[in-house]
């Protein structure tokens, strides 16, 4: 059994953080939800709708924050995942944003990250620089100025990082994310 960290916030994308959940949950991992305070969050919901030119947010389920970011220790987990939705744009400002997510770079263990996810890693960018990845379309400018390769495929894996562009991708993102972990508790 591993101990995996969802690290997110209000405006998560609710199928980016509850598929993962529950799919770790039914493969018998413990997992915990860090947020920028211990709080209810507020997910939503991202759809294509006809006629928009991007997708529409509309509101999704509450969430439960098991802990504050100030409380996680990295280093008691075996790997990471980075929903998307609007809540990377600004967890990525809270000053605990890079000693958490360097930790799982610097000590090689699994990172998946969805959609925009991949805005956090400004923070990190030092373990980004060569690396290639994918992310929702419009990350694209934010995944090259990292000096990372961006990829236009919907489903990445670069050594411990898994990333997928968007929810519809779930399936594969978390097949190669606990293959990843599985591979991790082998050593």
């Amino acid at each position: 059994m591993a101990k995996v960290l969802i690290l997110t916030g209000d405006a998560v994308e609710a199928l980016e953080v509850y598929y993962p959940l529950y799919r770790l949950k039914e493969a018998g991992h413990d997992v915990q939800v860090a947020a920028p305070t211990k709080k209810t969050l507020r997910t939503v919901v991202h759809d294509f709708e006809p006629g928009w030119e991007t997708f529409t947010e509309k509101q999704g389920y509450k969430l439960e924050a098991d802990l504050a970011f100030a409380d996680v220790k990295p280093e008691e987990y075996d790997g990471l995942i980075l929903p998307g939705g609007r809540a990377p744009e600004y967890i990525r400002l809270n000053e605990h944003v890079p000693r958490i997510v360097g930790h799982f770079f610097e000590a090689n263990k699994p990172v998946g990250a969805i959609c925009h996810a991949a805005l956090i890693f400004s923070r990190v960018r030092d373990h980004l620089k060569g690396r290639q990845l994918t992310a929702y379309t419009a990350c694209r400018p934010d995944v090259e100025s990292l000096g990372a390769t961006y990829v236009t495929e919907p489903l990445h894996v670069d050594g411990n990082l898994v990333s997928a562009h968007a929810w519809p991708d779930l399936p594969g993102f978390m097949r190669e994310f606990l293959r990843r972990l599985d591979e991790y508790l082998k050593r």
